[in-house]
């Protein structure tokens, strides 16, 4: 998906001078020119970007593909589809050149959550996987220029823990004694088709482009039961383009009105840091936070879009002082975060497993090692392993202890080698 290329501003704090994230380059020199021009200018429109979809990009796409990965409503997998790959991909990239293209249905398969709920995903095929991929590729050189620091999530070279590290600077270092922690109903199930195709024409002017995109949308999907559903909301979750369609809504819908509101009508400082759709706005005025969260009320229903009354919430943070209310805690990517002192008294913002991730995490470890008891030890061994470094690599930060700690004791009450 391209390569990281030297350093960016962090983005975060308001005169983001915090550099920590790299700017992502695309590693095809046919899309350096889009990027350098999407750069140049905010302003310009991309008339021209199907014919980048050639058959050296589409066999890349191909090659970026999980091999394990579970097959769409076909049944064709990676490996079917690379026993004649040349062909395969000839064909299909004569079908995007004269318009015979058609997406096929999504898949949709439901995952099990705690607590007895389930998650839907989406399956596409193989084929659909190849154009969403490219597809992706090309946008990228655009909205990466466009996108603001604070956006992390489902972008190239950025991740969770560099929007955990944007947090807790922000909360530290910042002027901060608001935090409005903000939930979005339902998003990805949510997003308004015709608002997001309008979204996209903002930047992308392309015709062939836009039909792709629109297939992809309209395409629907196919229930466990064989139902066929169309919708004219919603992205299906495993798409491989449907992350990027995200940001690019929530770009527009969300970050760039923060952006201009708290230069326009704060009164004070104002922060966002924002994974996909999970969003934290700090402030340093209650009167900010307020009349901001009115107004993200009222813009988010122009686009179709609800807040979650239930879990949208403003507690005073910060390092407080005599008379006002008690610092509250909030979680985000799941970490607690809590307004606490260090050993010699000073403030410092402390972060812990979230109390509903870590009994998740737990459970889960006690309803795998039950299910699997009657593997060999060998194998156990290494597979719970896995699991213990991969909660201790994303868990494992500063003042945590108690917690990582807590979790590998629930090993040791499952299994007998530990």
């Amino acid at each position: 998906m391209g390569r990281a290329k030297g350093r960016a501003v962090q983005g975060t704090l308001w005169k983001e001078t915090t550099p920590h994230t790299q700017r992502w380059e695309s590693v095809y020199p046919q899309l350096r020119k889009v990027q350098e021009k999407a750069r140049a200018s905010k302003e310009e429109q991309f008339t021209s970007l199907a014919h980048h979809l050639t058959v050296s990009m589409l066999k890349s796409a191909y090659s970026h593909l999980e091999l394990k990965a579970a097959p769409g409503i076909d049944g064709v997998t990676k490996k079917d589809y690379g026993q004649n790959l040349k062909d395969n991909l000839q064909d299909l990239h004569g079908r995007l050149k004269s318009m015979k293209y058609r997406a096929t249905p999504v898949k949709r398969v439901w995952i099990e959550k705690p607590g007895g709920q389930e998650r839907p995903l989406g399956l596409p095929i193989i084929e659909d996987k190849i154009v969403q991929w490219s597809v992706a590729e090309i946008l990228n050189c655009i909205y990466e220029e466009d996108f603001f620091g604070f956006s992390y999530g489902f972008r190239p070279g950025r991740n969770q823990h560099q929007a955990l590290r944007a947090l807790q600077t922000v909360l530290q270092k910042g002027k901060v004694n608001w935090v409005l922690d903000a939930d979005l109903s339902k998003f990805f199930d949510t997003i308004d088709h015709k608002e997001l195709m309008a979204v996209m024409q903002h930047r992308v002017k392309d015709r062939n482009i836009l039909r792709l995109i629109g297939k992809w949308l309209a395409a629907g999907i196919v229930e466990p039961d064989g139902c066929r559903v169309q919708k004219k909301v919603g992205t299906p979750q495993g798409g491989v383009i449907s992350p990027l369609l995200a940001n690019v809504f929530l770009h527009y819908v969300l970050d760039q009105f923060v952006h201009e509101w708290r230069h326009s009508k704060a009164r004070g400082e104002v922060y966002i840091v924002r994974y996909a759709d999970d969003f934290v706005i700090c402030s340093e005025l209650e009167e900010d936070a307020q009349t901001l969260l009115t107004d993200l009320v009222v813009r988010f229903d122009a686009y179709k879009l609800k807040l979650n009354q239930e879990k949208t919430r403003l507690i005073r943070f910060g390092n407080g002082g005599s008379g006002g209310p008690k610092s509250g805690t909030f979680d985000f990517l799941g970490f607690t975060h809590i307004a606490g002192k260090d050993r010699k008294g000073r403030y410092l913002v402390q972060r812990k497993t979230s109390r509903k991730r870590l009994c998740r995490s737990v459970n889960a470890i006690k309803q795998w090692c039950s299910k699997y008891r009657h593997k060999p030890l060998k194998w156990q061994w290494g597979k719970l392993y896995t699991k213990l470094v991969g909660h201790y690599e994303y868990y494992g930060v500063r003042g945590n202890y108690k917690a990582i700690s807590r979790y590998r004791g629930s090993f040791q009450n499952s299994v007998s080698f530990f």
